[in-house]
């Protein structure tokens, strides 16, 4: 396995796929945010299910203002899944909050992609 990523760079095994779909079972999508909802405001909403890495509010460029969405990332699965169970759908803010598994973010997502094309352009699955 690890000669054949050697030869064919874009060769990525079922393993490293799984590892890196995994990781994402540890970042949650929080949508239905206030425009009014901080990063400070977010993790102390989260901050009872478990240890959190990263908050991240998502704001606009121009505006600065939040765009109403967010992700919070937890150090275990444990502790997410029980934060999606218990959060979503609950008031914060005055608003009725979504919960959803997080992806990757573009970055890594772009890198999945081009770990899972072959070199002639063709998709490994």
């Amino acid at each position: 396995m690890h000669s054949l990523s050697r030869i064919c760079p874009g060769f990525s095994s079922p393993l490293h796929r799984w590892l890196t779909w995994r990781c994402s079972c540890t970042r949650l999508f929080v949508g239905g945010l206030s425009y009014d909802t901080n990063e400070t405001a977010l993790k102390d909403a989260f901050d009872e299910y478990g240890e959190i890495i990263e908050v991240k509010v998502i704001c606009d460029r121009v505006s600065g203002k939040s765009r109403g969405y967010g992700f919070v990332h937890y150090s275990t699965e444990v502790a997410a899944n029980k934060a999606l169970k218990e959060m979503d759908g609950q008031l914060l803010d005055g608003r009725n909050i979504r919960i959803h598994y997080g992806h990757v973010d573009g970055k890594q997502s772009t890198q999945l992609r081009s770990q899972t094309t072959a070199s002639n352009g063709t998709q490994i699955t």
